[in-house]
């Protein structure tokens, strides 16, 4: 019974690529048997595990164990997105119209995922400056506590606008 519900829940979840279409795919696909490098195990279960976690909207982590181990899927998808190997897939090849919708959502899904990663690295690099400004200024205050003056943690208008075209150089 458990075998029938375990086919049942993969019918429903997941994005089978039909014959004809794998057919006109398969050979643009890199990682055959016959290409340098490492080959992979199986291109058509990869397909589908992206095909999956894109139609779903759904975290790697979320993948179905039958598509194997979601973190190995993840690299790979990465690693071909890095390389615009999709956008190259989805515009190169002679695909039926459903195909081609597919491979788009995929070219769709890779662009906002290197766009989430670009708005990390951003906010990564501002909370460097942020932090580094911060303990500048903690350690002004400190050095001033020590001379008796008062500690003034608010930034002055010069360092505010320091701050403005520090966030304005750091973000370009």
């Amino acid at each position: 019974m458990s075998n029938t519900n375990d086919a049942q829940n993969r019918q429903n979840h997941e994005m089978n690529i039909k014959d004809d279409q794998w057919r006109k795919l398969a050979p643009f696909l890199i990682g055959k048997s016959d290409d340098p490098g490492a080959s992979a195990k199986n291109n058509r279960l990869f397909i589908e595990a992206v095909l999956w976690v894109v139609l779903h909207k759904a975290p790697w982590r979320a993948l179905p164990l039958h598509f194997g181990k979601s973190s190995t899927a993840y690299m790979r998808f990465r690693r071909w997105n890095e390389c615009d190997f999709w956008r190259d897939l989805a515009t190169n090849t002679d695909m039926d119209s459903e195909s081609r919708f597919l491979l788009e959502q995929i070219v769709h899904y890779g662009d906002a995922y290197t766009a989430r990663i670009k708005q990390r690295k951003a906010r990564g690099e501002r909370k460097v400056v942020y932090t580094t400004m911060l303990n500048a200024a903690i350690n002004e205050a400190k050095s001033k506590t020590k001379n008796k003056a008062p500690a003034r943690l608010i930034p002055t208008a010069t360092d505010e606008s320091t701050s403005h075209w520090v966030g304005l150089v750091v973000s370009q």
